[in-house]
């Protein structure tokens, strides 16, 4: 896939802070976020948020790191890098939620979170329960969030069961964040991939094709997230942004490595 930014430009790559959990396997969460951010022509700066037991074949465990030092390293790089965009995964504590969404308001860059409760491999509920605390702490940054099915069920207290159900529970939450809230169909079946950005006053599908075992690839929620950002940082609108991440993602898939004996990683 072209680099729309990276060919024929002589600007400087724009600094992208991805907070998120470090998946020692790099096939997601902060490695593989700082991956896409340099494949899309933006520079990652970083705060690791919670350290994992996983490899390619499944999560085991995950373990918060010190709160305070989180709030620490984020206000003092923020007091130096001017980030043009914020990724936020992996939170790990309700304490760190309230760290990251003190030290974000020494910034105005979009925030866009992907909110990982439940890895796509393992039965390791990553702690669904802080999910109302970082809603509370993150809301006033909040641009984009981009949750999976079930975890779009879980924010908006609703059922979801297809494309309608996800895209109805997806207004509600905008509506309750005042954010924009991005559907993703990946596991929603169907002939195509369609993903629904939602607004309170709008919406725009996103469509492309499905790509065969596309929904077994690991990284593919964490890719998507910094794709947008990085696509934001370098000043494209919401919807510009997440019709390339998409594109880059979907190309991702159908070139995945597989670096273990377990499942093919996005990068």
């Amino acid at each position: 896939m072209s680099d729309p930014y990276r060919t024929g430009s002589s600007r400087p790559a724009p600094d992208v802070l991805v907070c998120a959990g470090l998946d020692p396997s790099g096939g997601a969460g902060l490695l593989a976020d700082a991956r896409v951010v340099a494949m899309l022509g933006g520079r990652a700066c970083g705060v690791v948020t919670a350290l994992t037991v996983q490899a390619t074949t499944g999560v085991i465990s995950s373990h918060a790191v010190d709160p305070a030092v989180v709030r620490d390293q984020l206000e003092l790089l923020l007091t130096d890098v001017e980030v043009r965009a914020v990724k936020l995964g992996m939170i790990g504590s309700p304490a760190i939620a309230q760290s990251i969404g003190a030290a974000l308001s020494l910034t105005s860059a979009p925030l866009v979170w992907d909110p990982v409760m439940y890895p796509s491999r393992g039965d390791v509920a990553l702690n669904d329960s802080l999910l109302g605390d970082a809603v509370k702490a993150l809301q006033p940054h909040l641009t984009l969030v981009t949750p999976n099915v079930r975890e779009l069920a879980y924010l908006a207290s609703r059922k979801v069961t297809d494309l309608d159900s996800a895209v109805e529970a997806a207004y509600a939450l905008s509506i309750h964040l005042n954010a924009a809230v991005l559907v993703k169909g990946g596991h929603l079946g169907g002939s195509e991939s369609i993903d629904v950005l939602v607004r309170p006053d709008r919406r725009d599908e996103l469509r492309g094709p499905r790509l065969p075992h596309g929904e077994d690839v690991h990284g593919t929620g964490c890719a998507l997230a910094s794709a947008i950002a990085t696509h934001l940082a370098h000043g494209a609108d919401l919807v510009e942004a997440c019709t390339l991440a998409k594109a880059f993602v979907a190309d991702r898939i159908a070139n995945a490595v597989r670096p273990g004996r377990g499942a093919a990683a996005i990068v």
